[in-house]
């Protein structure tokens, strides 16, 4: 008998299959762990744009973290795509009643294709619920931007960003230790062709994570892929920095890969390393 470490992801399903649950579970399944899921939203889109988004109900959501927990209960948990703050209040209940442990949080608030995918509400509801709860959470730099309230410009930028993020997520450090944040590089702040990310781990260490920009415009999913990535690597028991690293390689794999789908921002090749 075979028993593997599980990932829970928590986002919105993508009837294209590049984001979203389909690539968090195609990533859990490339890392050799058993992936569960609870849904918080259907959407209707393909690489050229999002077409209808229809969320799930809070109970619903609340549900089917509940049966993942009863049953088989995760290692890691990823969370993604959460359109309003009631979803979150059900997620954010669950996850303190079950004692989740090495929570990821993507705070996804725009496809790749520019639709926007989160109310107002909740991203307050995000950042007071669900941040306390994580151990990593992993913002690009529009979204760095939004949640810090500061133009994130430069190196120098990313790292305050990181700063604030983190202080906002945990008021009272004596009581709750701040999470992780990592600032992703992808949309270009520095040198051309530099995607360097920055870490700023639970210790208050300052990590930078170098990177190569890939000449590749099918990146639909890299945020997903990326988060899903890290909870892989914490389900697995390595460290903030090293589940970090790891899952910035895989990343850097499955663009290079050069997989061509779709007549808009295609998908990651999730299998590039069978391949």
């Amino acid at each position: 008998m075979t028993e593997l470490s599980s990932v829970l992801t928590i986002a919105g399903s993508d009837s294209s299959g590049g984001a979203g649950i389909e690539a968090d579970l195609k990533t859990i399944q490339e890392h050799g762990l058993f992936g569960t899921c609870a849904i918080t939203a259907l959407t209707a889109q393909n690489t050229c744009g999002v077409r209808a988004v229809e969320e799930v109900s809070p109970q619903m959501v609340l549900d089917q973290i509940s049966a993942v927990f009863d049953d088989i209960r995760p290692d890691a948990v990823k969370i993604g795509m959460v359109s309003s703050a009631a979803i979150v209040d059900a997620i954010a209940e669950a996850l303190r009643a079950f004692g989740a442990r090495h929570v990821v949080v993507d705070p996804v608030m725009v496809a790749t294709s520019g639709s926007a995918l989160i109310k107002t509400d909740a991203v307050e509801a995000l950042e007071a619920r669900l941040f306390p709860l994580a151990q990593v959470i992993t913002p690009n730099i529009p979204e760095a931007q939004a949640l810090s309230g500061i133009p994130v410009d430069s190196a120098d930028a990313m790292v305050e960003a990181a700063r604030i993020i983190a202080d906002r997520a945990c008021p009272d450090a004596g009581v709750h230790r701040k999470p992780a944040v990592l600032v992703k590089g992808g949309h270009g702040v520095g040198a051309a062709g530099d995607a360097s990310d920055f870490l700023l781990d639970e210790d208050g260490q300052e990590i930078w994570l170098p990177g190569t920009r890939i000449q590749n415009p099918n990146a639909h999913g890299t945020g997903c892929t990326l988060s899903s990535a890290i909870a892989c690597g914490l389900a697995q028991g390595l460290s903030t920095e090293e589940a970090c690293c790891q899952a910035k390689a895989y990343v850097a794999g499955a663009l290079a890969a050069g997989l061509d789908m779709g007549r808009g921002s295609g998908p990651l090749d999730h299998g590039w390393q069978r391949r």
